[in-house]
């Protein structure tokens, strides 16, 4: 994947840190947080339906998420399943970081990524 400045509406999941959305919009994203829409414990069908109504790529930890029945690709803006080696606040927020500095998101729009510390995989939509 190649590293491009492709600007893309983002809205952050609840487990994801509130502190990764100041950093992901110096990236020059347009982020928004589960938490700034009074989303915390909703149903993964409430987070996912306001995401993708704005139009907005979901980036989560949760990989129940990225089920392909639910949520097939080309059917969404995209979702991003991040599986860092440690769950904690701090090391999850530089691993996202660390892709986002690094992929150009555009790579990902309507598809399921899941990213882990040694690959991505990207399910992308059926070609037409």
């Amino acid at each position: 994947m190649a590293s491009a400045a492709v600007i893309v509406k983002l809205k952050l999941d609840e487990n994801l840190s509130i502190h990764l959305k100041p950093p992901v919009a110096a990236l020059g994203h347009d982020v928004t947080t589960a938490a700034d829409e009074d989303l915390l414990g909703k149903a993964d069908e409430v987070v996912t339906a306001e995401a993708f109504r704005e139009g907005r790529m979901l980036l989560t930890l949760d990989v129940g998420i990225a089920d392909l029945r639910r949520f097939p690709p080309g059917t969404h803006p995209g979702i991003i399943v991040f599986r860092p080696r440690t769950l904690g606040a701090a090391g999850a927020t530089e691993f996202v970081l660390a892709f986002l500095r690094t992929v150009s998101l555009d790579e990902c729009s309507g598809c399921i990524a899941v990213v882990d510390p040694e690959r991505v995989r990207i399910r992308r939509p059926p070609a037409a």
